[in-house]
């Protein structure tokens, strides 16, 4: 799919990233196209799901949520069934911003995001320890985000 894409598509997904609030006429002309064709390939774009939706990116720092931990989660079963309970139950954590399977000494990757240590330890406790099949889990603390940025 990503080899249909060409340099147009190309440049309307590199301003949507940044500028989601764009409008068509000012896309069009900042890719050199007309509105109408401009207004296809978006449409296309979003039908093929290539563009999934367009929201507003909060600021998390502001909304008081600077504390980021990382956890690994290592599972007692790796079967498909537990690998699918435990996939349903963390996509229910709302401090849990990612989650991701992971081929090596642990099973999962989570990036968890609360207000503070002690938030986050009540996380931790009562919700990520509690998920289906969880044998062990491993925090790291970020000290300082660097960069963060992303397809979200």
């Amino acid at each position: 799919m990503i080899s249909d894409l060409d340099e147009f598509d190309r440049r309307i997904l590199d301003i949507l990233a940044s500028e989601g609030r764009i409008s068509v006429t000012e896309l069009a002309g900042r890719i050199n196209l007309s509105k109408s064709p401009t207004q296809a390939r978006l449409k296309r774009l979003e039908g093929q799901g290539i563009i999934r939706g367009y929201r507003a990116m909060l600021d998390p720092v502001r909304l008081g949520l600077s504390h980021i931990a990382f956890v690994e989660v290592r599972l007692d079963d790796t079967r498909e069934a537990a690998l699918s309970a435990f996939n349903t139950a963390v996509a229910a954590i709302p401090e849990v911003e990612q989650a991701h399977m992971i081929a090596g000494n642990f099973d999962y990757l989570l990036k968890v995001r609360t207000s503070d240590m002690a938030r986050y330890r009540k996380v931790l406790a009562e919700r990520i320890s509690q998920l289906p099949h969880v044998a062990a889990t491993s925090t790291f603390v970020v000290m300082e985000a660097v960069k963060e940025s992303g397809f979200e």
